[in-house]
Order: structure tokens, then sequence, then C-alpha cells
């Protein structure tokens, strides 16, 4: 009977209280009054026996479906848990502390699942319908969100929240945490000040996004700096961003603005650093074109498991783009683009480090030389799972240490000696 209650009070507050959905700054009392009185209405016209306890539960569930996210409002404020994995009403999975696992939390039915993925999905420009079964959004905190539906989904709609982390804010929170140490993080806010080319790689969840927008903080205040993303995650705190986001098609099939054609866009905007969110295709070679002619300090993310891995597929995506040009030419416009490659990887712990920060170096032969300069030396696991080993330095001296010199960042030479 609650159930079926809460069912009707639901459907009655969309249709007799829509307008408070478009509103702005939606209120938590007006809410609560608009559910009060509706409840109460039905029961008394229904003439329902309801009990205080039950009464209270129906207001303080549907105000979670209202005003926050329904059954995974607890998982969402928790600060220890990363990923939300809704595989169908009934079956969630959560990373918490880096490991996954089957929590216990469920959704009455497919129809309030479908209630929130229509409630996130209000104040953005995407849809999810049969002709377009799935889509990515950014929630307000930073969030990033991906959303598929029958009939593509076979067990029912599924919806993955990577969440934003908004503890880590400066390098100290990544040293912190383990994803690299002191003197790699006093390199590459190096490298960021001194306008060196930055490839951020690694396999999805391996934390290459949340790496990158701490170290972009370190931008100076007086560049303009233009963001252009599939789904908007980077939120820089500058004075002078330009964020720009992809669009799908409509209804019509019209209408697509992808990554490449608001690239070339950017490049009209007087920007002084790119950055990419993802590199996926064809926008790999404007990218490097870009870059070669002045465009320096450029920041991109791109999905793939080693520093070599990279060079694959930049020039998988350069090849099948239906442009002219040849593999020699392709390792030149890289070898003149890419400064240094940041891979970094989840252990089996569950923890992200960087793996390699590995220099671009030249070429041989017609192929391009890659150079690490830092690694990470696994050393073994323990009995209950526990990743131990520590980052080496190489003894390689980036090729542009130079720049540093010319711009006025002191950083030691002997942080590069070989350990």
């Amino acid at each position: 009977m609650v159930k079926a209650l809460k069912t009707k009070v639901r459907d009655k507050v969309i249709v007799e209280y829509g307008r408070l959905f478009s509103a702005q700054d939606i209120s938590a009392e007006e809410f609560k009054e608009a559910v009060a009185q509706t409840l109460n209405t039905i029961v008394y016209h229904e003439h329902i026996d309801l009990r205080a306890l039950d009464k209270e539960r129906i207001i303080s569930e549907l105000l979670n479906d209202f005003l926050g996210f329904g059954p995974l409002d607890s998982v969402m404020k928790d600060p220890r848990v990363s990923e939300i994995m809704v595989n169908g009403p009934k079956k969630i999975f959560i990373e918490r502390n880096g490991k996954t696992l089957l929590s216990d939390i469920t959704f009455e039915d497919e129809k309030q699942l479908m209630y929130l993925i229509h409630k996130l999905l209000a104040p953005t420009r995407r849809r999810v319908d049969e002709s377009y079964p799935y889509t990515d959004i950014s929630l307000k905190d930073g969030s990033r969100v991906n959303i598929i539906i029958p009939p593509i989904a076979l067990d029912g709609p599924m919806v993955t929240i990577r969440k934003f982390l908004d503890t880590l804010k400066s390098v100290e929170d990544l040293i912190t945490i383990g994803t690299f140490d002191k003197r790699m993080a006093d390199f590459l806010v190096a490298c960021i000040k001194a306008k060196i080319n930055i490839i951020f790689s690694g396999s999805t969840g391996a934390g290459k996004t949340t790496t990158l927008g701490v170290l972009s903080s370190y931008i100076s205040d007086d560049e303009r700096i233009i963001t252009i993303e599939d789904t908007a995650e980077l939120h820089l705190n500058k004075p002078n961003v330009v964020r720009l986001e992809t669009r799908i098609q409509n209804i019509e099939g019209k209408g697509e603005i992808s990554i490449r054609e608001l690239f070339k866009n950017s490049l009209r905007m007087r920007p002084e650093r790119i950055i990419l969110g993802e590199i996926r295709s064809s926008e790999a070679l404007d990218m490097l074109q870009a870059i070669c002619s002045g465009h320096t300090g450029s920041l991109a993310v791109l999905h793939a498991n080693t520093p070599q891995e990279v060079i694959y597929c930049l020039e998988t995506m350069i090849l099948t783009s239906g442009i002219p040009i040849g593999l020699e030419a392709i390792h030149r416009q890289m070898t003149a683009a890419m400064d240094i490659i940041v891979q970094q990887e989840q252990l089996l712990d569950g923890s992200r480090k960087v793996t390699y920060v590995t220099q671009v170096n030249g070429m041989t032969n017609g192929q391009i030389n890659l150079e690490d300069i830092f690694v990470y030396d696994l050393e073994g696991i323990s009995p209950d799972g526990a990743v131990s080993g520590r980052w080496k330095a190489t003894g390689a001296v980036p090729k542009f240490y130079k720049r540093f010199e010319n711009a006025g960042i002191k950083l030691p030479k002997d942080i590069f000696n070989k350990d």
C-alpha cells in the first residue's frame, strides 16, 4: 500500500506542481509542503488509514526523489564513494576507496529509476529516448553521468556516475593519496608553468582527468584558457576560461557539433591554452598542427594503456580520418608537438598512480623515440591486496629543460638523477 500511495503522490505532484521543477533555486520547504499537502488530500479522499511513521517515510523518500538522487542520495554524499554503477533498478554497484562492491541499495522499480534519469537530464540539452538511447551529461558539481536505456540496455536502464572529487585541489592532495611523489609533482607543475605540451593517458577510471584538472590549477591567471569536451567535466578556478561542449544531433538528425569543429573554432578565439577533454579522432592532427603553429602549453586526455600505445592511437586516428598524410609526416608532427606523456593506472588495490612520465625525444629511422623520465616500480602485493612500490628517476634529463630556465622556473637538475 505504501509503495502504491507513494507513486500516486509523486505523479500528482509532478502534474500539479510542475512549476517548481523549472525554478532555478528549488525550495526544499515549498516542495515538502507540496508533497505533504498532496499526500493528505489523497489519504483523506480515499479514506486510507496511514500511520504517522509511514507518512514521514513517504514524504522523506519523495523529497529525496525530487531534490536529491532518490535511493542513491546516501552514496552520492559519501566522500569515500568515487563511482556508482546502476545495472537496472535492483543491482547497484559502488566503488568505495578504490574497491568495487555490490551495495544493498535498490530502486522500487524501473519507473522510479527512469524518473531519476529524466530528473538528471532536465537541466541539460541532452535526451534519451528510443531514437537516441544513450547519452553523457555532467552534473552541477562536475560529476560525469552516462545513461543508456532499453532497447539497447537489455536488463533495464543503466546509469554510471563518476563523482567529481572536490577534495583533490592541489598536487599536495595527489601526493597524499599516492598518485605521484614530491619530485614528480614539482616537475609536472614546472611543465605546466613552462607551457610544456602534455598528453594524459590511461584506461577508463584511471584518474587522468582528475590529475589534469589539479595540474591545470597552476596555469597563470592572466592566460586565456579554452576547454573542449564531449561532456563538460573540467571546472577550472581561473578568471579567463571559455568552456566548449560538443552537441549531439537533434531529433531530425541535424545540428551535431564535433570536437574537431570546436577545436578549429577555438583557434580563432585567441587561446593561450587549449585543453582537450579527450582526443577521439581526426581532431588529433588539428591539435598537433595547432601546437606546431605556436599554441604551446596544450593539455589533452587520451585512452591508452602505455605511452607507446599513445603513439599507435594517434597514428590510427589520423590515418583513418581520411586526411591524405603519410606515416612519416605524422611522426614528424608528433615529435614537434608532443613533449611528455603522463601515464596513469588504477592498480590492483584500487589506488591510482602515475606509472610513467615519458618524453617524446626525436626520431630514429622514421620512428618516434620515447624516453622514460620517471617510472613506478611495483615491488610487491601484500596478503591483504595492498600494492607496494616506489617511483624512480631513470636518469634521463628532459630535452626541454632549458625552457624551465627561460621561463624563470627554478627546478633542480638533480631530481632527474638515476635512482
